[in-house]
């Protein structure tokens, strides 16, 4: 019996060139990295509140492969007390095309723990803007945030 090796190298090219399935492919969408917060516009009923990055206080979000953190503290290292602020969470996140949630299983507020949030993401340039819905029970929060980030080299 004799097929030669032409058969066999044309099956493995063919298979080869066969699309990826989308649900176990990775997302385009590159935000892995440090992120440092420029802007937040929060639509709580029919108030919207935009405040640009404060010059006295950081905020960074860091996204890994399948885990995210976020930090906030003020620059006067607390000596401040008006400014002063520290706040930090983290947990798990999903990322399927542009709908990215968070799942949020650390938090200074403890009582925002154990809660998920959905956001759509895109990016533009070195621009990550997120933006969705925050919504706690038990705390009167629910509003529509919008975060646009730009990423740290």
């Amino acid at each position: 019996m004799k097929f030669g090796i032409a058969p066999i190298l044309i099956a493995v090219v063919m298979m080869s060139c066969q699309k990826p399935n989308k649900e176990n492919s990775s997302t385009t969408i590159p935000i892995q990295g440090t992120w440092e917060l420029l802007s937040e516009t929060k639509i709580e009923n029919s108030d919207t509140t935009f405040t640009e990055a404060k010059k006295d206080q950081k905020m960074i979000k860091i996204l890994n492969g399948t885990h995210f953190s976020f930090l906030k503290h003020d620059l006067t290292k607390g000596k401040d007390s008006a400014t002063a602020t520290f706040v930090a969470g983290g947990g798990r996140y999903e990322l399927k095309d542009n709908q990215y949630t968070e799942y949020l299983d650390y938090c200074n507020a403890r009582e925002w723990e154990g809660n998920s949030f959905q956001f759509t993401v895109s990016i533009r340039n070195d621009t990550l803007i997120q933006s969705g819905r925050e919504k706690v029970e038990g705390t009167g929060i629910d509003r529509i945030i919008i975060e646009k980030y730009f990423r740290l080299k």
